[in-house]
C-alpha cells in the first residue's frame, strides 16, 4: 500500500485563507498554515500542500476546523547557497468539520545516520533520528524525529538502516538564528515520537 508507511491526520483551524503554491504537469496546488494545540495550550502550525480539486470544493458550512490526511513529506531547498530541508504535509483528503485538534502520525523507514542521544540539563532524555520513509519510484522523505525518555534509551541503540517504526505528532518549533544581519526568527518542523520500536529485518 503506498501511504502504509507514512500516515499524517491533523484537524486545527486555517492561519490564513490558502495561497496558490505551483503547478506540476497541469495540476495547480495551494499552501496553507493549520493551527492544531497540543494539550498544553502551545500551538503547532502545520504548512500543507493540497491540490486545488481538495480544497474548492470545501463547504464552510461544514464546521469549525479543517482536517486533513495525507503523508509527511520532505524537499531539498536551495537558498542564498545553501540547501536547506523543507517539511510540510502533502494532502490526499481534506474536510470542514467539527471536533477535537488531531494531530496523529505514524512513520516507518531505516535510520540514514547514527541517532544522537543527549541529556538535558535537568536530566531529560532525548534522542534525535532521522528516518528516511520510502515513497514510490525509488524516492524518500527525509524526516527528523525526536524521541523522549525510555523510547531514547532503546531506539540509541540502533545503528543507520535499522527499520524503526514511530507513531506521534508533527510539530512546530521556533527558534532565533544569528546570521550576518542580525539575528532572525525561523520555524523548523520534527515528529514528537509518543511510542517507537524497531523493525526485525523480518517484518
Amino acid at each position: 500500500m503506498e501511504h502504509a508507511n507514512n500516515t499524517i491526520t491533523v484537524r486545527g483551524s486555517l492561519e490564513a485563507l490558502p495561497q496558490f503554491s505551483h503547478e506540476n504537469h497541469g495540476r495547480r496546488f495551494y499552501r496553507f498554515v493549520l493551527q492544531v494545540p497540543r494539550l498544553s495550550g502551545v500551538v503547532d502550525s502545520l504548512p500543507v500542500i493540497a491540490e486545488d480539486s481538495l480544497i474548492f470544493p470545501l463547504d464552510p458550512c461544514g464546521g469549525e476546523m479543517i482536517c486533513v490526511t495525507g503523508q509527511i513529506r520532505s524537499h531539498n531547498e536551495k537558498c542564498d547557497g545553501r540547501r536547506r530541508l523543507v517539511i510540510f504535509i502533502f494532502a490526499s483528503a481534506v474536510t470542514v468539520e467539527d471536533g477535537d485538534p488531531i494531530n496523529d502520525v505514524m512513520l516507518e523507514g531505516p535510520l540514514c545516520k547514527e541517532p544522537v542521544y543527549r541529556r538535558t540539563p535537568l536530566g531529560r532524555e532525548i534522542c534525535d533520528v532521522m528516518l528516511a520513509v520510502p515513497r514510490l519510484f525509488h524516492r524518500a522523505d527525509y524526516l527528523p524525529c525526536i524521541l523522549w525518555g525510555r523510547t531514547a534509551q532503546e531506539i540509541s541503540l540502533c545503528h543507520t538502516s535499522d527499520r524503526i517504526r514511530i507513531y506521534g505528532r508533527l510539530q512546530s518549533r521556533v527558534y532565533t538564528k544569528i546570521t550576518e544581519d542580525g539575528p532572525v526568527e525561523k520555524t523548523a518542523y520534527e515528529i514528537s515520537a509518543l511510542t517507537a520500536e524497531f523493525l526485525p529485518e523480518e517484518e
